[in-house]
């Protein structure tokens, strides 16, 4: 969230060759772990090629490379808000959309030379997606993220707004900092993102999408993503206009729901763009990404890894329902399609 104030501050706001790998249309699960908890599913170790080379990839998912990665536990689905209402009463955690940053804080997280910001920035507040009236530039992404004081998980878009009727819906506007609080409540941790793109492929091998090659489908629709024109016209064919609740559309070959869709994960990765490149071994194991992150366009400002694309991607935009998509977010900003799930080591 102060990033994402300290970018407005700064008046820049706004803001991824294959072995075969059987395919299966379920992954066998070992017999129950004695310290599984409810809701996880068993994803198997193995290799895969991480990244992609394909027409839709970015710099930032190139070059595919080889990984193996060990079995651990993963949730079935996005932590939901009623999960995350549990973990907040038992705790008392204050997210950090819940808290009002300091002007020292948002000064730490810009260029030397910036203006500090108003008293009246300084609020309680998160980014909420606004679809304009109209067509926009895609570059312009400051047009459809609105910077909203009150917005925070219990209101997601907003003052005025509540989770009645979304207690199955994923918990949204959690920083990586919130993310991780609960994880270590649950017992839990974060997933890499080499863990969490294999578990997204679900056993299928160098495929554009969870469910395999076929295109996107308006009739048909395997994820919550943008359907209509992006960003200003969501013909909502699926039926959801922003989230929808968790186990909505078909699970993958593991048994995973929303690995492509509905909300942004946090991983544990810091992100740099230049990830990839550092890895010439024929295989990488177990990669728990780099030590520092970096962003050459925001260089003041850490960011871990976010996977799996949101209700509001498109192919005519960012297509980052794709396993192999990802992003970086700064480390205290949560917004209204950003969520999470978590995983759990065998041994634990």
């Amino acid at each position: 969230m102060k990033t994402i104030l300290a970018a407005a501050t700064a008046c820049a706001l706004g803001g991824a060759a294959f072995v075969a790998w059987p395919p299966k249309e379920r992954a066998v699960q070992p017999p129950p772990h004695p310290m599984a908890a409810d809701g996880m599913v068993w994803i198997p170790g193995g290799e895969f090629t991480m990244g992609s080379e394909g027409d839709e990839a970015r710099p930032v998912e190139r070059p595919a490379h080889r990984v193996r990665v060990d079995g651990f536990w993963m949730d079935a689905t996005e932590v939901t808000n009623a999960q995350f209402r549990a973990f907040v009463e038992a705790t008392g955690h204050v997210t950090t959309a819940e808290r009002a940053p300091t002007r020292e804080e948002i000064m730490e997280q810009v260029p030397p030379g910036t203006p500090p910001p108003s008293e009246d920035m300084l609020v309680a507040a998160s980014l909420v997606f606004t679809p304009p009236e109209a067509p926009v530039p895609l570059h312009r992404y400051d047009l459809w993220w609105r910077w909203v004081p009150g917005a925070d998980w219990r209101h997601p878009e907003g003052p005025g707004s509540d989770l009645e009727g979304r207690d199955d819906h994923p918990v949204v506007h959690v920083s990586y900092d919130d993310a991780a609080a609960y994880a270590r409540w649950a017992g839990k941790r974060l997933p890499t993102e080499a863990e969490w793109e294999f578990a997204a492929r679900g056993g299928l091998e160098g495929k554009r999408f969870t469910w395999g090659d076929d295109a996107v489908s308006d009739d048909a629709p395997r994820a919550n993503i943008w359907q209509g024109t992006f960003p200003h016209a969501n013909a909502e064919r699926d039926g959801f206009p922003r989230t929808a609740p968790v186990r909505s559309f078909p699970e993958n070959g593991y048994g995973l729901h929303d690995m492509a869709g509905n909300v942004w994960e946090w991983c544990s990765d810091f992100s740099r763009p230049d990830t990839y490149r550092t890895r010439r071994d024929d295989l990488t194991v177990n990669p728990r990404g780099p030590k520092t992150s970096l962003d050459p366009r925001d260089p003041h400002a850490p960011k871990r890894v976010l996977r799996g694309g949101s209700f509001l991607c498109h192919d005519s935009y960012c297509s980052a329902y794709r396993p192999s998509a990802r992003r970086g977010q700064s480390l205290d900003t949560g917004m209204s399609h950003v969520g999470f799930r978590c995983v759990k080591d065998p041994s634990k």
